[in-house]
């Protein structure tokens, strides 16, 4: 049997961040505050001499290109989100104490898009093209201590098109100055698996690298201990006389925790090992690792198990950006989206297409998400002309192997994904890439299984899959395919690796959902284009030629026991890849999120299907033509019928038959209040009504938090919408509405979901889009009140007041 088939569990890795104190033998710290931007190339800035006074003083994470106008003859083009890309230096002048002089420094960064260049003091470091990798740099030789240093960044991201989706552009992920002594535990320096796991205990291998940068000899003791979920000691080891002649030191110590408490989708319990390295009494090193225990298994007939229970993965692709936020790295805005999804009942995330930031793995160690970990969007051969196949041939190793190193102690990470519908699965040269890129992987984790989402269908026209060596077979799209797929692949695990890419845009519809409409191939035909609108109907009736509705393919997937389970192309909109629609559309309709962050109609066929939670979603709004025949549908759990009423007459009651995911009713319209009600054994479970709205009359706001912290960094999202004078909202406005900010906050982004708006995501206002809009607050270091005072000509204006403390 396979590793993947055994009781294996895997732990998260982490580094905590330590306050620079002399006490302590480790020291990471934030390395994003006051930095000097200058967008252009300055062929001088990489020397410590040249003079930035001029540029412009900002903190990390940072994104350019999202500051920039939309404009269809960026080199970006409409696919990269329209938005300008360029070159563009950082530098930063910083100090080391003269006290760490006999210490080691590293620099970390998460990512930089793209082509990165770095100098210290003049001194060259190196380059990393890939702009999705993390990576860290030894700067101790560079230094001088106790006196001013200067780093430089070269950050190329002009060669374009060089991406099918938004990449943004910049350090759009946070750096870290980590300081230790000459024998440490080396950067991404601990793997720990357990090969037995059961009710009674867990059976811990951690295996530790120590690195020695000085002229150290003899021995230490490297001792580890492991705290609980409630942070209890609960084990510990001691590993005396490790010798220190070599540079690179490496030690495996096993550990045994007891009733272990197993991390999953609704439990996901974190425990802690500290590792600590002694020279006789003095402490050399403490490096902490937060990890989870629990075990998995992908199977050919019964599709994926954790812990023993069979579970279906519920997932969806998301790509990286943020919305208004750009590619800029914010913890609490992913938070959030992770906040959205779970509440759908989504279990699982695709790094759709590309390594992830770190945090975001954090919290879906926290939040109890499985992750498929995806490194490469394309091999040697091209999808754009400026992409990574440029570079794959040299650093595809590196960049894979820091990938692997860097998250393979994250309990959420089930999957490692090479590729996503690479080119090379259509010619022989797919063999002998695929055969090496999985070796690189389980020469450094064989406790995951390897795969790569496909699209050949036919097994004998697939290298790739001819390699043999592939764990599991994963398959975008073709739902169609998967009844068959256990006659056709006999014994074969199987995954639904991309799927739907099914067209919405929230508050719109445009025509009649009888009939399911595929986008052509040639792209000739425009859905809709009018009213100065680009838009898709609300109704779960389009999609993508390649794809199908979100009902269609889930039908399949509910259905099948050997499909081990799905991720949704995609979660949320993102910027970039406008397809179907001609510019001026700028990012995707896919989403079953809006880029905003509001649901469209699909979430909550997701919601009702995949969670227990009682739903009762109606669509679509109620301001129509008298007259018309409107097609108004119900989505619906923990009932047995819906009933409709128009203005208080009854429409009859429906209920889902065979595979039905929702009800429906042709109403003519009238004006007044639609309402439904679902009933379980004649018992009413929800009442839902919409009501025909008046003219727009106020504004309302309303925050998903209402005190954050006062670090610089948190976020409130500010939710507006345009109501009439009873309150209702008003699905057809877009009022322009102004943004004024009191007190220790500012505004960080402002956005309202639609796929083709031209305007910036950094002014002090927006239109509403279909009566609603959004405005992101960013906190101060600086605890106290933020005021958001929102107007628009013609309406009550509204504030509200959110603490930061």
């Amino acid at each position: 049997m396979s590793s993947f088939g055994k009781r294996v569990v895997f732990f998260v890795f982490t580094f905590f961040a330590c306050t620079a104190v002399s006490a302590q033998p480790r020291s990471r710290t934030s390395f994003n505050k006051d930095w000097k931007f200058f967008l252009g190339d300055a062929a001088r800035a990489k020397e410590a001499s040249f003079d930035d006074s001029r540029w412009r003083v900002l903190n990390l994470p940072h994104d350019w290109s999202i500051e920039g106008s939309f404009d269809e003859k960026n080199p970006a083009k409409p696919e990269g989100g329209g938005l300008p890309t360029g070159i563009a230096w950082y530098r930063k002048t910083f100090a080391v104490p003269a006290s760490s002089s006999s210490k080691n420094i590293v620099i970390e960064f998460d990512g930089i898009y793209r082509d990165s260049e770095v100098w210290v003091n003049g001194k060259y470091l190196g380059k990393r093209p890939n702009g999705y990798i993390s990576f860290a740099y030894d700067i101790t030789s560079c230094l001088k201590f106790g006196q001013p240093n200067t780093i430089a960044v070269r950050v190329d991201n002009s060669l374009q098109p060089n991406s099918r989706w938004y990449s943004g552009s910049g350090i759009y992920r946070n750096v870290w100055l980590t300081t230790t002594s000459n024998v440490a535990v080396d950067h991404w320096g601990t793997f720990i698996t357990t090969p037995e796991v059961s009710q009674a205990s867990a059976t811990v291998n951690l295996a530790v690298k120590l690195k020695n940068t000085g002229s150290n000899s003899g021995s230490v003791k490297v001792n580890s201990i492991v705290y609980g979920p409630n942070g209890a000691k609960i084990a510990e080891v001691v590993s005396s006389g490790v010798s220190l002649k070599d540079k690179v030191i490496s030690l495996t110590q096993t550990l045994r925790v007891k009733e272990p408490k197993l991390w999953s989708t609704d439990n996901p319990h974190q425990y802690k090992a500290v590792t600590r390295v002694y020279t006789g009494k003095k402490l050399l090193d403490e490096y902490v690792t937060s990890f989870g225990i629990r075990y998995f298994k992908f199977d050919a007939a019964t599709g994926f198990s954790l812990n023993g229970k069979s579970l279906k993965i519920l997932g969806v692709c998301n790509h990286h950006d943020l919305g208004a936020l750009g590619a800029a790295f914010n913890t609490r805005a992913a938070e959030r989206q992770l906040e959205i999804l779970k509440e759908m009942g989504c279990n699982a995330i695709r790094t759709a297409h590309n390594p992830p930031a770190p945090e975001l793995l954090d919290l879906c160690d926290k939040m109890g998400f499985l992750v498929m970990d995806e490194s490469f969007d394309m091999w040697r051969k091209k999808k754009t002309s400026q992409d990574y196949h440029k570079d794959f041939p040299e650093w595809h190793k590196a960049d894979l192997e820091d990938m692997v190193k860097r998250d393979r102690n994250h309990p959420s990470i089930i999957l490692w994904s090479i590729g996503n519908e690479i080119r090379e699965q259509f010619d022989s040269t797919g063999i002998a890439i695929t055969r090496d890129l999985v070796r690189i992987v389980k020469n450094l984790d064989t406790s995951r299984p390897v795969m790569s989402a496909l699209t050949e269908t036919v097994a004998e026209k697939n290298f790739m899959y001819q390699a043999g060596v592939l764990d599991l077979y994963g398959l975008n799209y073709n739902h169609k395919l998967y009844k068959d797929f256990p006659k056709n692949y006999p014994g074969q695990k199987f995954l639904a690796t991309e799927t739907t890419s099914a067209l919405q845009t929230r508050g719109f519809y445009d025509t009649p959902p009888d009939t399911i409409r595929r986008w052509p191939r040639n792209g000739k035909t425009k859905l809709t284009e009018g009213n100065s609108e680009i838009a898709v109907s609300s109704y779960d009736n389009v999609s993508a030629y390649w794809g199908s509705t979100h009902e269609e393919t889930w039908k399949e997937v509910k259905k099948y026991p050997h499909v081990s389970g799905l991720f949704v192309w995609t979660g949320f909109d993102y910027l970039g890849e406008p397809i179907p629609y001609p510019w001026p559309a700028r990012s995707s309709y896919f989403g079953i999120i809006d880029l905003a962050g509001f649901p469209k109609n699909a979430y909550y066929m997701y919601k009702s299907e995949w969670t227990n939670t009682p739903v009762l979603h109606l669509l679509p709004h109620w301001n129509w033509t008298a007259g018309k025949s409107v097609d108004v549908w119900a989505y619906y759990n923990n009932a047995d019928e819906v009933e409709l009423f128009l203005n208080g007459r009854s429409l009859g009651s429906k209920k889902k038959e065979g595979e039905d995911l929702h009800v429906e009713w042709k109403v003519n319209y009238e004006p007044g209040i639609l309402k439904a009600i679902s009933r379980k054994n004649g018992k009413v479970i929800l009442t839902r009504e919409v009501k025909t709205a008046g003219a727009p009359s106020k504004i309302e706001l309303s925050a998903d938090r209402n005190t954050i912290q006062a670090d610089g960094k948190d976020l409130s999202f500010i939710t507006v919408r345009i109501l009439d004078a009873e309150g209702n909202l008003v699905p057809d406005a877009d009022n322009l509405v102004k943004f004024n900010m009191t007190g220790n906050g500012f505004i960080a982004g402002v956005d309202n979901g639609y796929q083709a708006s031209m305007e910036s995501f950094k002014t002090p206002y927006r239109k509403a889009f279909k009566g609603m809009c959004l405005a992101i607050i960013q906190s101060k270091e600086k605890s106290g009140e933020i005021n958001l005072q929102a107007s628009s000509e013609g309406l009550q204006p509204m504030s509200i007041t959110i603490k930061s403390k």
